[in-house]
């Protein structure tokens, strides 16, 4: 089996898989990184929503072979590393708001949510209501509206 390796939450990781299996399934069942939940499998409910190379994206609809070993794949379970905490400054704000209720979705929210205020950043201002329109990844308890203040509230803090 031919040989793949990528950057995971700041360590390099070498996997032996078929070219074509889509990165969700290497996290979950080869590496056993179970932050990214399997929702959809085609990049629609967006509950695996990861970073690649800081940016916000589906690796249920990534193959293996599609990353190079310079990629870093930033998981939940990584992110509170990237600022060097126990926990992120979004993931508190989650718990300081409540948003979660089942939670299930609530990785793939925090990863997105990040992604969004690190481009809002990029463009050099804060992010806005505009901004949480576009984050489209799908709670299915409805927790909308905490979810969007804790994205603000959280953006504050990092």
């Amino acid at each position: 089996m031919p040989e793949h390796t990528f950057l995971l939450n700041g360590k390099p990781v070498t996997v032996d898989i078929e070219d074509d299996v889509r990165l969700l399934w290497v996290l979950r069942d080869v590496l056993g990184v179970t932050g990214p939940k399997h929702g959809c499998a085609v990049g629609v409910c967006q509950a695996c929503t990861s970073h690649i190379n800081g940016k916000a994206f589906n690796p249920c609809a990534v193959q293996v072979k599609d990353l190079e070993p310079t990629d870093e794949v930033t998981t939940i379970e990584g992110l509170p590393a990237t600022v060097g905490r126990d926990l992120h400054p979004m993931q508190e704000a989650w718990l300081e708001y409540d948003v979660a209720q089942c939670g299930y979705c609530q990785p793939g929210q925090i990863m997105a949510a990040v992604a969004k205020v690190r481009q809002a950043r990029a463009e050099g201002r804060e992010v806005g209501q505009a901004d949480l329109d576009e984050i489209r990844n799908i709670c299915r308890c409805g927790t909308y509206n905490r979810i969007r203040e804790a994205v603000i509230a959280g953006a504050k803090k990092f």
